[in-house]
């Protein structure tokens, strides 16, 4: 396999229902790992996700975790993940569900460079940019 270099997002907490609604969002297949799962089944945070995969045939992979036990959840501005690509349907769909109970920051539209391109934060906090490219 070559290198290739993925999105991994951390969550405080909901890192399930995050990547189980991007599952919902781009399809694939989903892999979780808990706490539990490595063995730590005595601890309260057993439940959280230690390490999640969703991997979609369209060659999109996105990584996620809970942060683990005794380490401060810190989200930021410094993470955004771009969806690209010229099928229209497709890009508006994952638009609309990624939008949806979100905050829309630029709307899905034509822009002066010639591609329509939106972006917006999800429901988790996650800020997403699709872009559509132009004939």
């Amino acid at each position: 396999m070559s290198s290739r270099l993925n999105p991994y997002i951390s969550f405080d907490g909901t890192a399930r229902q995050a990547m189980e609604f991007y599952q919902q969002v781009f399809g694939g297949n989903l892999q979780i790992s808990t706490y539990g799962d490595a063995g730590a089944t005595d601890v309260p945070d057993a439940d959280k996700v230690m390490h999640s995969m969703l991997e979609t045939d369209r060659g999109f992979t996105l990584m996620a975790s809970d942060v683990p036990p005794g380490m401060e959840h810190r989200p930021g501005n410094n993470i955004s993940v771009s969806v690209t690509g010229d099928d229209d349907a497709e890009l508006r769909d994952y638009w609309a569900k990624l939008s949806a109970d979100g905050v829309v920051a630029v709307p899905l539209e034509k822009q002066m460079w010639g591609d329509v391109f939106g972006m917006c934060t999800d429901r988790f906090g996650i800020t997403w940019m699709v872009d559509i490219s132009g004939d």
